[in-house]
């Protein structure tokens, strides 16, 4: 992995170390993940046994609970992106575990080339921001309103490609062509921090939005 120090962006101070925490954080979430998913693998026998004992005893009704009980556990499992990058896959499930715990359907396709030019810390950096930014956006709807989110992690002519889109009912601005946060001057620095790292990279970034529905893509140079 190619690390060009002169032209990456650093947070400063605070910042820094705040994004840092965030990312240690996220792993012990995934690691978590993991665990839970061995547990499961080595406890496949003992699962095997109880339903089968409850079988032999006509218990069915008790087996019916049982299998039920399994199948939301491995269904947990099942929705977790694994692309092989630890710290995106801390970024990836912690923000979608964090999506559907909020009623927000998520959509998720990340495929990852095996050799990257922008930096571990950039990547999550910019996907932590597109995530932040969409789950706030689904969250400005109305109780009732369908909210989901789509994510896409592949590449597209021989570069990496991020595509985030998601419901919202904000009133979005535009200034200078440029789209404003409607956040707090000291809480909209997502977008600036997106756009600044991907232009350090020579890379491109597109928004797109209707009333209903946010889009944001970004290339980066492989």
């Amino acid at each position: 992995m190619a690390f060009h120090r002169w032209r990456i962006w650093r947070p400063a101070g605070r910042k820094q170390a705040s994004q840092r925490a965030m990312m240690e954080k996220y792993c012990d979430e995934v690691e978590n993940m993991y665990r839970q998913m061995r547990v499961w693998r080595h406890n496949y026998k003992n699962h095997l046994q109880v339903m089968k004992a409850h079988l032999d005893m006509g218990e069915y009704q008790e087996l019916s609970d049982y299998i039920t009980h399994l199948n939301q556990e491995l269904t947990q499992i099942e929705q977790m992106i694994r692309t092989g990058n630890v710290m995106l896959d801390a970024i990836l499930n912690s923000k979608i575990s964090l999506a559907r715990t909020r009623g927000i359907e998520v959509n998720a396709k990340v495929v990852l080339p095996q050799k990257l030019s922008v930096t571990e810390y950039d990547l999550c950096v910019i996907l932590g921001n597109l995530l932040d930014n969409a789950i706030e956006g689904c969250e400005s709807q109305a109780e009732g309103e369908t909210r989901f989110m789509r994510i896409y992690i592949g590449v597209l002519k021989e570069q990496l490609y991020l595509s985030v889109t998601n419901s919202h009912s904000i009133k979005i601005r535009k200034e200078n062509g440029r789209y404003r946060s409607t956040k707090a001057a000291d809480r909209g620095l997502g977008v600036l921090s997106i756009d600044h790292i991907v232009s350090g990279y020579k890379g491109y970034v597109n928004r797109q939005n209707d009333d209903a529905v946010f889009a944001t893509e970004v290339l980066l140079p492989l």
